[in-house]
């Protein structure tokens, strides 16, 4: 397959809207035990009571932007889809089968992008990064947006505040105009030593976002990468509808080399360019991260959730809600969740990552899995579990519905709490409301559906000889669920 050059296209109008393209894909397991591979950081609140992925689609929900496109796992599509719309924008969520890195991700989203506007500008953006300045970051837009008209990869550089060895570093080079410069250097993270060089020599620290013509950076794409160039646009050409979410086509898409997007393209192309934006950010790659963008209180202290510290000074404390005390300790990341304590010297919290990959040698679930289980259909939880019982929290979206499904081991008795539920057991279709229950008796078919204006909450109680996830025979689900 022959990949066209599309970079001899037209200007882009300087009417038209810029194109958000969120990555929405990744673990970030260095931010364990909030983080997990079940639900990673960019759905979380790590900051506030917006997970990152939203505070994203925030920042770009404005008459410069278009609707985003955003790319994320085939275990995240209906988790991104809800959270847009709970904070009301519309995403055109785009399913990635497999990791293939940033390369390929933002590659196939430019195409889908593209296929809406051939002579769109494309916004590329982490879901997981903190951004706490949006006027600046829109003013950095804008004043990047010509020098990405004429054909340049403009990629956001950021002003150190410190010489930071946890982020790579570019050295800007001729002016461009309008704050834009070539980009005469890519470097990776440095040691301790070397950052503080290219703090003095004018480096700024690379950001990992990108704004670009479509049709430059896949003509860039195929000039370079030609194999992961035609491994994305056949996956884009060939993307199916699936349940109101683009699916890339999987065979094709695996075909790309899995590669970042600075290795395939940035750090080859004659068209990398560099804007330095002012505005505070982080990726967030740490606990310690934490540390440099929050606000502190007066001991110097950055506090999540229900804490009590006590002659305690620069710590990072993150608490999900459990009471979390410290008494006369300095310098350490504290994070209680349900489940899961972990407390760490703040200057080691890059090791988290290794102390991760030892709880998934000794096969801990905690290292994956959160007590929340989201499905798409709402969450349950575990509350409390015995021999031969198991009591869960259900919690049903407006509109959600469980698989039809029966169990071989287990019998189940439901309370409702809140809402109103519709049950079907056997033939029998009702109606059950708050305060109401239901018995299901082991091997029946049954289900649960939520035909409300509100959560539907209920108490579930678990009985039998096994009560594991995998005893359930789904005869039919409307989320395609096998």
């Amino acid at each position: 397959m022959r990949i066209a050059d599309h970079s001899v296209e037209t200007p882009v109008p300087a009417s038209t809207p810029i194109t958000p393209v969120l990555l929405a894909g990744g673990a970030g397991t260095r931010l364990w035990p909030v983080s997990r591979d079940a639900l990673p950081k960019q759905f979380l609140p790590l900051v506030g009571e917006r997970s990152t992925y939203q505070e994203t689609l925030l920042r770009v929900h404005d008459p410069m932007f278009a609707p985003p496109i955003v790319i994320t796992g085939p275990n995240f599509h209906f988790f991104a889809r809800r959270q847009a719309e709970e904070i009301g924008i519309d995403v055109t969520v785009v399913i990635e089968p497999l990791r293939r890195d940033s390369g390929p991700a933002i590659a196939a989203a430019t195409a889908i992008a593209r296929q809406r506007d051939p002579q769109t500008l494309v916004l590329a953006l982490a879901a997981d990064h903190i951004i706490l300045d949006t006027d600046k970051f829109r003013a950095t837009c804008l004043a990047g947006r010509p020098a990405a008209e004429s054909g340049q990869i403009v990629t956001f550089g950021i002003k150190p505040t410190e010489p930071k060895t946890s982020y790579g570093y570019i050295l800007p080079g001729a002016d461009l105009g309008n704050g834009v410069s070539a980009v005469s250097r890519f470097v990776e993270k440095p040691d301790a030593a070397t950052a503080a060089r290219y703090v003095r020599d004018g480096y700024l620290w690379n950001s990992g976002n990108f704004l670009y013509r479509a049709d430059v950076l896949l003509g860039e794409l195929a000039r370079l990468e030609p194999d992961m160039a035609e491994a994305v646009e056949a996956a884009a050409a060939k993307a199916t509808d699936d349940l109101g979410f683009l699916r890339l086509d999987p065979e094709a898409f695996a075909k790309a080399p899995q590669k970042s997007i600075d290795y395939a393209v940035m750090e080859k192309t004659d068209r990398a360019a560099v804007i330095a934006g002012d505005f505070r950010w982080s990726d967030i790659g740490s606990w310690d991260a934490l540390f440099d963008i929050m606000p502190r209180d007066d001991s110097g202290n950055v506090v999540h959730g229900p804490v009590i510290a006590m002659d305690t000074a620069d710590c990072v404390v993150h608490s999900d809600g459990r009471l979390t005390t410290l008494i006369g300790v300095n310098d350490l990341v504290v994070v209680s969740t349900s489940d899961a304590v972990m407390v760490v010297p703040r200057d080691r919290s890059q090791q988290v990552r290794e102390l991760v990959n030892r709880l998934k040698a000794e096969e801990k679930p905690e290292a994956t899995e959160h007590k929340r289980v989201h499905r798409p259909w709402g969450y349950y939880e575990s509350i409390d579990m015995g021999d031969r019982f198991q009591v869960k929290r259900i919690v049903v979206a407006p509109g959600g519905t469980l698989s039809l499904q029966r169990h071989r081991h287990r019998s189940e008795h439901w309370v409702v709490v809140r809402g109103n539920a519709e049950v079907t057991v056997g033939d029998d279709v009702r109606a059950v409301h708050e305060n109401e229950s239901i018995y299901i008796p082991i091997g029946t078919i049954h289900r649960l559906a939520n035909r409300g204006k509100i959560p539907l909450e209920l108490i579930e109680v678990q009985t039998g000889s096994y009560l594991g996830e995998d005893d359930i025979e789904r005869i039919e689900d409307i989320y395609k669920r096998t």
